[in-house]
C-alpha cells in the first residue's frame, strides 16, 4: 500500500550488466519509469549516466544503440545493476520505493571475478553499502546522476566519477 492507501503494481528491475571482466560495478537503487519503460538504464534523457561514462571512456556512448553501449561497458570493465530487484512504488523517486526486494548482491564474486570497487550511485543505493563490505568489497559513494540530483554540477560529478573510474585502474 502506498501512503495514500492505493496499492501499486510490483516493478520489476533490468537484468544485470556484468561480465567476467568486470572491475568497477556501479549499482543504482532502481530504474526510474523511463528507464523500465525503455527496458535500458539510464533511460532518462536528463540523466546524466551515459554523458559522464562517455568522457571517461573516450567514447560517445549515448551515439550508440543501447546493446552496443553494454558491450562498450563491459569492454571497459564496467558493469551496471541495482541494489533492488523489484518493488511498488509510484513515479521515479527514490523515496517513494516501498516493499523492495534486494537483488543477489552475494553472488557479486561469481558473477564478476575481478571485481574491484562497487560504485553507489546516489544514497539510496549507498543504503547497501554496509553489506557489500561486509561481503568483502571495496565500496565507494558517488554523487548520483539523476536529475533530481541537480545541486552538483556536471563537472563535480564528473570529477567523483573520475576518481572512481581511476581507482578501479579503468583510466
Amino acid at each position: 500500500m502506498t501512503a495514500g492507501g492505493a496499492s501499486t503494481a510490483r516493478l520489476v528491475g533490468l537484468p544485470p550488466a556484468i561480465g567476467r571482466g568486470t572491475r568497477l560495478l556501479v549499482l543504482g537503487s532502481f530504474p526510474g519509469e523511463a528507464s523500465l519503460a525503455a527496458g535500458e538504464y539510464y533511460a532518462h534523457p536528463r540523466n546524466q549516466f551515459w554523458p559522464i561514462v562517455s568522457v571517461l571512456l573516450r567514447t560517445d556512448l549515448r551515439a550508440l544503440a543501447y546493446r552496443q553501449r553494454l558491450v562498450a561497458l563491459k569492454a571497459g570493465g564496467l558493469g551496471l545493476w541495482d541494489i533492488y530487484a523489484s518493488c511498488r512504488r509510484k513515479g521515479s523517486l527514490d523515496q517513494a520505493i516501498e516493499d523492495a526486494e534486494p537483488n543477489d548482491l552475494a553472488g557479486l564474486r561469481r558473477r564478476a571475478p575481478g571485481l574491484r570497487i562497487v560504485a553507489h550511485n546516489g544514497g539510496e543505493s549507498a543504503r547497501a553499502r554496509r553489506d557489500l563490505e561486509a561481503l568483502g568489497h571495496t565500496v565507494l559513494r558517488l554523487p548520483s546522476t539523476s536529475p533530481a540530483n541537480a545541486s552538483w554540477s556536471f563537472e563535480r560529478k564528473l570529477a567523483a566519477w573520475r576518481a572512481a573510474f581511476d581507482a578501479a585502474g579503468l583510466s
